[in-house]
């Protein structure tokens, strides 16, 4: 793929177009492409197993959407390092403990994006510094409601659902440990 190809567009945050695309069998296919930086995801447990949800409004979508604090990687910093910035801005919270949860592809036919999502725990108030664009509320919610909205369709956020579903797998695997 390179930035030479046809219908090329560069946004603030993305740049796209029809790109040549070497296929494993080997033949070349012309595909529309568009890059994104990649971003990080927190799931923030507190120390009442509520997590932090953001209501916030999408103006793509037309819609209020739940969903993790996040936001996209900045010069090309470490995901680990973006979802610690994200956690502090939006929610108004620090972790003394991150695990990682795996990477989300989005919409892989297209997308460039990739999500690093991250379990943070042992939380801490900070100040909160909301950047201009985003409109959002901070909601702290139970987290087995929160699984709850996610398998009904309530949260249709992609890496809000996968995000939620890791972290319930990991706190499942920490009790099954404590319980030994």
């Amino acid at each position: 793929m390179n930035s030479k190809d046809s219908n090329y567009f560069q946004g603030q945050i993305i740049h796209a177009g029809a790109e040549q695309v070497k296929l494993p069998d080997g033949r070349m296919m012309l595909m529309d492409v568009v890059h994104h930086p990649g971003g990080a995801a927190v799931v923030a447990l507190d120390d009442n197993q509520r997590v932090c949800l953001l209501r916030q409004y999408r103006g793509v979508m037309g819609a209020w959407l739940w969903e993790l604090p996040a936001g996209k990687i900045d010069n090309q910093e470490p995901p680990l390092e973006t979802a610690r910035r994200e956690l502090q801005e939006e929610a108004g919270v620090e972790a003394d403990s991150w695990q990682e949860l795996g990477m989300s592809i989005s919409s892989p036919g297209v997308f460039t994006e990739r999500v690093w999502l991250y379990l943070a725990r042992d939380l801490q108030g900070c100040e909160q510094q909301l950047e201009e664009h985003e409109i959002f509320e901070r909601h702290w919610l139970d987290f087995n409601e929160a699984l709850a909205w996610a398998k009904s369709g309530k949260i249709s956020d992609a890496k809000t659902v996968v995000g939620l579903f890791r972290a319930a797998e990991e706190i499942m695997n920490v009790d099954r440990c404590k319980g030994l």
